[in-house]
Protein backbone atom coordinates (compact mmCIF):
# COMPACT_ATOMS: atom_id res chain seq x y z
CA UNK A 1 0.00 0.00 0.00
CA UNK A 2 2.81 2.58 0.96
CA UNK A 3 4.42 1.95 -2.92
CA UNK A 4 0.99 3.22 -4.22
CA UNK A 5 0.87 6.13 -2.12
CA UNK A 6 4.19 7.30 -2.33
CA UNK A 7 2.89 7.43 -6.35
CA UNK A 8 0.36 10.10 -5.27
CA UNK A 9 2.99 11.84 -2.63
CA UNK A 10 5.14 12.67 -6.41
CA UNK A 11 2.61 14.29 -7.59
CA UNK A 12 2.99 18.31 -6.97
CA UNK A 13 -0.87 19.30 -7.75
CA UNK A 14 -2.06 22.89 -7.77
CA UNK A 15 -4.89 24.62 -9.21
CA UNK A 16 -4.57 28.48 -10.77
CA UNK A 17 -5.70 31.75 -9.49
CA UNK A 18 -9.14 31.52 -11.57
CA UNK A 19 -9.40 27.33 -10.39
CA UNK A 20 -9.15 28.67 -6.63
CA UNK A 21 -11.34 31.65 -7.08
CA UNK A 22 -14.38 28.95 -7.63
CA UNK A 23 -13.27 26.72 -4.92
CA UNK A 24 -13.73 29.67 -2.82
CA UNK A 25 -17.32 30.90 -4.28
CA UNK A 26 -18.23 27.38 -4.25
CA UNK A 27 -17.72 27.05 -0.65
CA UNK A 28 -18.95 30.48 0.25
CA UNK A 29 -22.39 29.85 -1.29
CA UNK A 30 -22.74 26.20 0.65
CA UNK A 31 -21.98 27.77 3.98
CA UNK A 32 -24.87 30.50 3.07
CA UNK A 33 -26.60 28.11 2.53
CA UNK A 34 -26.13 26.43 5.84
CA UNK A 35 -26.77 29.96 7.71
CA UNK A 36 -29.98 30.00 6.08
CA UNK A 37 -30.95 26.97 8.63
CA UNK A 38 -29.63 28.93 11.80
CA UNK A 39 -31.62 30.56 14.11
CA UNK A 40 -31.39 32.26 17.32
CA UNK A 41 -34.37 29.81 18.77
CA UNK A 42 -32.38 27.30 17.87
CA UNK A 43 -29.40 28.05 20.29
CA UNK A 44 -31.43 29.38 23.14
CA UNK A 45 -33.71 25.76 22.54
CA UNK A 46 -30.43 23.67 22.80
CA UNK A 47 -28.48 25.66 25.15
CA UNK A 48 -30.77 25.39 27.48
CA UNK A 49 -29.65 21.51 28.03
CA UNK A 50 -26.12 22.22 27.16
CA UNK A 51 -24.67 18.60 27.68
CA UNK A 52 -25.32 17.21 24.67
CA UNK A 53 -23.99 20.59 22.76
CA UNK A 54 -20.87 20.55 25.06
CA UNK A 55 -19.90 17.32 24.39
CA UNK A 56 -19.94 17.48 20.58
CA UNK A 57 -17.93 20.06 20.86
CA UNK A 58 -15.35 18.15 23.33
CA UNK A 59 -15.55 15.06 20.59
CA UNK A 60 -14.94 17.31 17.28
CA UNK A 61 -12.55 19.35 18.63
CA UNK A 62 -10.75 17.16 20.77
CA UNK A 63 -11.54 13.06 20.41
CA UNK A 64 -11.68 13.56 16.90
CA UNK A 65 -8.10 15.02 15.99
CA UNK A 66 -6.49 12.59 18.90
CA UNK A 67 -7.83 9.55 17.48
CA UNK A 68 -7.00 10.62 13.93
CA UNK A 69 -3.72 11.18 15.34
CA UNK A 70 -3.28 7.21 16.76
CA UNK A 71 -4.77 6.30 13.45
CA UNK A 72 -2.08 7.73 11.69
CA UNK A 73 0.08 6.48 13.72
CA UNK A 74 -0.93 2.97 13.83
CA UNK A 75 -0.75 3.15 9.95
CA UNK A 76 2.43 4.74 10.07
CA UNK A 77 4.05 1.58 8.81
CA UNK A 78 1.68 1.68 5.50
CA UNK A 79 0.87 4.87 5.01
CA UNK A 80 3.13 8.04 3.71
CA UNK A 81 3.61 11.36 6.09
CA UNK A 82 1.83 13.52 3.74
CA UNK A 83 -1.13 11.14 3.68
CA UNK A 84 -1.23 11.18 7.80
CA UNK A 85 -1.17 14.99 7.23
CA UNK A 86 -4.17 14.90 5.29
CA UNK A 87 -5.79 12.75 7.08
CA UNK A 88 -5.10 15.37 10.20
CA UNK A 89 -6.75 18.33 7.99
CA UNK A 90 -9.63 16.93 7.61
CA UNK A 91 -9.82 16.36 11.61
CA UNK A 92 -9.48 19.49 12.29
CA UNK A 93 -11.87 21.02 9.76
CA UNK A 94 -15.45 22.05 11.53
CA UNK A 95 -18.46 19.87 10.53
CA UNK A 96 -19.43 19.39 7.38
CA UNK A 97 -21.99 21.14 5.40
CA UNK A 98 -24.30 18.43 4.77
CA UNK A 99 -24.44 16.77 8.74
CA UNK A 100 -27.67 18.69 9.21
CA UNK A 101 -29.22 16.74 6.10
CA UNK A 102 -28.42 13.33 6.89
CA UNK A 103 -28.89 13.85 10.69
CA UNK A 104 -32.73 15.00 9.61
CA UNK A 105 -32.29 11.55 7.86
CA UNK A 106 -31.59 9.84 10.70
CA UNK A 107 -34.08 10.44 13.07
CA UNK A 108 -31.95 12.52 14.92
CA UNK A 109 -31.61 16.03 17.15
CA UNK A 110 -31.18 18.37 14.44
CA UNK A 111 -31.36 21.55 16.53
CA UNK A 112 -28.11 19.67 18.54
CA UNK A 113 -26.77 19.59 14.89
CA UNK A 114 -27.54 22.42 13.52
CA UNK A 115 -25.93 24.23 16.85
CA UNK A 116 -22.30 22.00 16.48
CA UNK A 117 -22.15 22.82 12.81
CA UNK A 118 -23.33 26.59 13.49
CA UNK A 119 -20.33 26.53 16.73
CA UNK A 120 -17.62 24.64 14.92
CA UNK A 121 -17.67 26.76 11.78
CA UNK A 122 -17.95 30.15 13.90
CA UNK A 123 -14.58 29.44 16.31
CA UNK A 124 -13.21 27.28 12.59
CA UNK A 125 -10.73 30.23 12.47
CA UNK A 126 -9.09 29.76 15.51
CA UNK A 127 -9.49 25.93 16.01
CA UNK A 128 -9.08 24.73 12.47
CA UNK A 129 -5.50 26.06 12.36
CA UNK A 130 -4.21 25.56 16.25
CA UNK A 131 -5.50 22.06 16.03
CA UNK A 132 -4.13 20.99 12.86
CA UNK A 133 -0.68 22.95 13.98
CA UNK A 134 -0.65 20.72 17.16
CA UNK A 135 -1.46 17.61 15.81
CA UNK A 136 0.65 17.96 12.47
CA UNK A 137 3.78 18.99 14.28
CA UNK A 138 3.00 16.31 16.89
CA UNK A 139 3.30 13.57 13.85
CA UNK A 140 5.56 15.22 12.37
CA UNK A 141 8.23 14.53 15.04
CA UNK A 142 6.98 11.03 15.48
CA UNK A 143 7.18 9.94 11.72
CA UNK A 144 10.50 11.98 11.33
CA UNK A 145 12.40 9.37 13.19
CA UNK A 146 11.33 6.97 9.72
CA UNK A 147 10.62 9.59 7.06
CA UNK A 148 11.70 12.86 5.60
CA UNK A 149 9.26 15.33 5.64
CA UNK A 150 8.86 19.37 5.42
CA UNK A 151 8.65 21.20 8.41
CA UNK A 152 5.63 21.93 9.46
CA UNK A 153 5.13 25.38 10.03
CA UNK A 154 1.24 26.81 9.65
CA UNK A 155 0.98 31.13 8.77
CA UNK A 156 -2.18 31.52 11.43
CA UNK A 157 -2.65 34.55 10.04
CA UNK A 158 -3.23 33.63 5.95
CA UNK A 159 -5.17 30.49 7.47
CA UNK A 160 -7.38 32.82 9.58
CA UNK A 161 -7.92 35.40 6.55
CA UNK A 162 -8.80 32.26 4.31
CA UNK A 163 -11.37 30.75 6.90
CA UNK A 164 -12.98 34.48 7.57
CA UNK A 165 -13.47 34.86 3.68
CA UNK A 166 -15.21 31.25 2.66
CA UNK A 167 -17.02 31.09 6.24
CA UNK A 168 -17.74 34.05 8.12
CA UNK A 169 -18.55 36.66 5.61
CA UNK A 170 -21.43 34.12 3.82
CA UNK A 171 -22.70 33.02 7.16
CA UNK A 172 -23.14 36.28 8.61
CA UNK A 173 -24.56 36.83 5.40
CA UNK A 174 -27.04 34.00 5.59
CA UNK A 175 -27.68 34.83 9.48
CA UNK A 176 -29.29 38.08 8.09
CA UNK A 177 -31.00 36.79 5.30
CA UNK A 178 -32.74 34.02 8.24
CA UNK A 179 -33.51 36.75 10.65
CA UNK A 180 -35.10 39.76 8.72
CA UNK A 181 -36.20 37.85 5.44
CA UNK A 182 -37.88 34.79 6.76
CA UNK A 183 -39.96 33.98 3.84
CA UNK A 184 -37.51 34.34 1.53
CA UNK A 185 -34.97 32.57 3.51
CA UNK A 186 -37.65 29.18 3.62
CA UNK A 187 -37.65 29.33 -0.47
CA UNK A 188 -34.15 28.65 -0.91
CA UNK A 189 -33.17 26.46 1.87
CA UNK A 190 -34.10 23.35 0.37
CA UNK A 191 -32.73 24.39 -3.45
CA UNK A 192 -29.56 25.62 -1.90
CA UNK A 193 -29.15 22.58 0.26
CA UNK A 194 -29.30 20.22 -2.66
CA UNK A 195 -27.55 22.67 -5.26
CA UNK A 196 -24.86 23.04 -2.50
CA UNK A 197 -24.06 19.40 -2.24
CA UNK A 198 -24.02 19.29 -6.62
CA UNK A 199 -21.35 21.78 -6.16
CA UNK A 200 -19.93 20.63 -3.78
CA UNK A 201 -19.60 16.97 -5.11
CA UNK A 202 -18.47 18.83 -8.80
CA UNK A 203 -15.35 20.67 -6.47
CA UNK A 204 -14.21 17.18 -5.55
CA UNK A 205 -14.20 15.66 -8.67
CA UNK A 206 -12.46 18.90 -10.37
CA UNK A 207 -9.82 18.01 -7.10
CA UNK A 208 -9.62 14.63 -8.28
CA UNK A 209 -9.29 15.36 -12.04
CA UNK A 210 -6.13 17.08 -11.35
CA UNK A 211 -4.85 14.33 -9.97
CA UNK A 212 -6.09 12.24 -12.85
CA UNK A 213 -4.18 14.44 -15.45
CA UNK A 214 -1.06 14.65 -13.61
CA UNK A 215 -0.59 10.52 -13.18
CA UNK A 216 -0.16 8.65 -16.64
CA UNK A 217 0.45 5.14 -15.57
CA UNK A 218 -3.62 3.97 -15.36
CA UNK A 219 -3.23 0.85 -13.22
CA UNK A 220 -0.84 2.83 -10.99
CA UNK A 221 -4.15 5.56 -10.81
CA UNK A 222 -6.25 2.84 -9.84
CA UNK A 223 -4.11 1.24 -7.17
CA UNK A 224 -3.34 4.13 -5.70
CA UNK A 225 -6.58 5.68 -5.61
CA UNK A 226 -8.43 2.47 -4.25
CA UNK A 227 -5.32 2.50 -1.51
CA UNK A 228 -5.94 6.17 -0.70
CA UNK A 229 -9.56 5.24 -0.36
CA UNK A 230 -8.88 2.10 2.42
CA UNK A 231 -7.16 4.57 4.32
CA UNK A 232 -10.41 7.61 4.22
CA UNK A 233 -12.73 4.63 4.71
CA UNK A 234 -11.11 3.74 8.18
CA UNK A 235 -10.69 6.77 9.05
CA UNK A 236 -13.82 7.91 8.86
CA UNK A 237 -15.20 4.58 10.44
CA UNK A 238 -12.88 5.81 13.42
CA UNK A 239 -14.70 9.11 13.08
CA UNK A 240 -18.26 8.14 13.49
CA UNK A 241 -17.08 5.19 16.34
CA UNK A 242 -15.85 8.25 18.13
CA UNK A 243 -19.45 10.01 17.81
CA UNK A 244 -21.22 6.58 18.47
CA UNK A 245 -19.48 5.44 21.35
CA UNK A 246 -18.24 8.73 22.92
CA UNK A 247 -22.45 9.57 23.40
CA UNK A 248 -23.19 6.33 24.28
CA UNK A 249 -20.47 6.10 27.57
CA UNK A 250 -22.10 9.59 28.79
CA UNK A 251 -25.70 8.26 27.80
CA UNK A 252 -27.28 10.98 26.40
CA UNK A 253 -30.46 10.33 24.66
CA UNK A 254 -30.86 8.20 21.04
CA UNK A 255 -31.72 11.48 18.87
CA UNK A 256 -28.89 13.16 20.38
CA UNK A 257 -26.35 10.17 20.14
CA UNK A 258 -27.63 9.75 16.47
CA UNK A 259 -26.77 13.87 15.73
CA UNK A 260 -23.72 13.26 17.55
CA UNK A 261 -22.22 10.38 15.45
CA UNK A 262 -22.82 12.17 12.52
CA UNK A 263 -21.47 15.63 13.54
CA UNK A 264 -18.54 13.81 14.03
CA UNK A 265 -17.93 11.83 10.86
CA UNK A 266 -18.83 14.59 8.63
CA UNK A 267 -16.25 16.91 8.18
CA UNK A 268 -15.85 20.40 5.74
CA UNK A 269 -13.11 18.65 3.89
CA UNK A 270 -14.47 21.35 1.14
CA UNK A 271 -12.61 23.71 3.44
CA UNK A 272 -9.48 21.31 3.46
CA UNK A 273 -8.99 21.65 0.13
CA UNK A 274 -9.36 25.38 -0.43
CA UNK A 275 -6.43 25.24 2.49
CA UNK A 276 -4.23 22.71 0.37
CA UNK A 277 -4.43 24.77 -2.80
CA UNK A 278 -3.42 28.49 -0.94
CA UNK A 279 0.22 28.73 -1.88
CA UNK A 280 0.63 31.09 1.40
CA UNK A 281 -0.44 28.34 3.76
CA UNK A 282 0.61 25.17 1.64
CA UNK A 283 3.92 26.76 -0.49
CA UNK A 284 4.63 24.51 -3.43
CA UNK A 285 8.15 24.83 -3.15
CA UNK A 286 7.97 23.32 0.58
CA UNK A 287 5.08 20.93 -0.28
CA UNK A 288 5.98 20.44 -3.86
CA UNK A 289 4.67 16.74 -3.14
CA UNK A 290 1.58 17.13 -1.58
CA UNK A 291 -0.55 14.65 -4.02
CA UNK A 292 -1.39 11.96 -1.01
CA UNK A 293 -2.84 14.96 1.16
CA UNK A 294 -4.94 16.24 -1.72
CA UNK A 295 -6.62 13.32 -2.56
CA UNK A 296 -7.07 11.91 0.62
CA UNK A 297 -9.09 15.45 1.60
CA UNK A 298 -10.81 15.15 -1.93
CA UNK A 299 -11.95 11.21 -1.33
CA UNK A 300 -13.31 12.49 2.30
CA UNK A 301 -15.58 14.83 0.12
CA UNK A 302 -17.70 11.57 -1.74
CA UNK A 303 -16.97 9.20 0.90
CA UNK A 304 -18.54 10.80 3.91
CA UNK A 305 -21.51 11.37 1.93
CA UNK A 306 -21.90 7.48 1.27
CA UNK A 307 -21.44 6.22 5.02
CA UNK A 308 -23.58 9.08 6.25
CA UNK A 309 -26.31 8.62 4.11
CA UNK A 310 -25.27 4.85 5.24
CA UNK A 311 -25.35 5.39 9.05
CA UNK A 312 -28.72 7.35 8.44
CA UNK A 313 -30.49 4.28 7.07
CA UNK A 314 -29.01 2.43 9.76
CA UNK A 315 -30.47 3.89 12.75
CA UNK A 316 -33.86 4.37 10.73
CA UNK A 317 -34.33 1.37 10.90
CA UNK A 318 -33.32 0.12 14.28
CA UNK A 319 -36.08 2.65 14.91
CA UNK A 320 -36.03 2.95 19.14
CA UNK A 321 -32.74 0.56 19.74
CA UNK A 322 -30.33 3.20 18.43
Amino acid sequence: MKEHLQYLDALNINLGAGEMFIVNIILAFVMFGVALGIKLQTFRDVFRNPKSVILGIGLQWVALPAVTFLVAVALNPFITPMVAIGMLLVASCPGGNISNFISSLSKGNIELSVSMTAISTAFAPIVTPFNFWFWGTLYCRYASVHNDIPTLSIPFGDMLYQILIILGIPIVLGLIVSRYFPNLSNKLKRPTSILSILLFIGMVIVSLTQVLTALEARWAVYAAILCALVVVIIHNASALGTGFYGATLLKVSKEDRRSLTIETGIQNSGLGLALLFNAAIFPPEVWHNNGGMVIITALWGIWHIISGLTVATLFRRVGTKA
